[in-house]
């Protein structure tokens, strides 16, 4: 089985904002060059979800796992990412997916705070 990692942010009509996503999803790549790394916007910008989860299959995906690259379980994170993602995955019959809780809380969520805040 060959794992997908699809992770989904809100999109934003800022080319910046998106790009970042692009340069998240590298750093996963070199930190597990195994698995299949996507990115995708939800709305206003692509690759779409679809677009994302076909390209994770098209790269030989038999699974894909969603995240909400998002801080809190919001609506996006808790209901739209998932149907969203359930939709593109209609067009896989044999492919499993799942959609993961986003960042959420989390301890290393604090040491990059501090970092950032120039307070580590």
């Amino acid at each position: 089985m060959r794992t997908a990692l699809l992770i989904v942010d809100h999109g934003s009509k800022r080319a910046e904002a998106n790009e970042m996503l692009a340069e998240v999803a590298e750093i996963l790549r070199r930190k597990r060059p195994e698995l299949i790394v996507h990115f995708a916007h939800m709305e206003l910008a692509e690759p779409s979800i679809s677009q994302g989860f076909e390209a994770c299959v098209k790269d030989g995906a038999t699974e894909v796992v969603v995240h909400p690259y998002m801080l809190s379980p919001g609506r996006h994170a808790a209901k739209d990412i998932p149907v969203m993602a359930s939709e593109a995955a209609k067009k896989f019959p044999g492919v499993k997916w799942r959609c993961t809780k986003p960042l959420g809380l989390h301890e290393k969520i604090g040491d990059v705070v501090l970092e950032r805040a120039g307070l580590a």
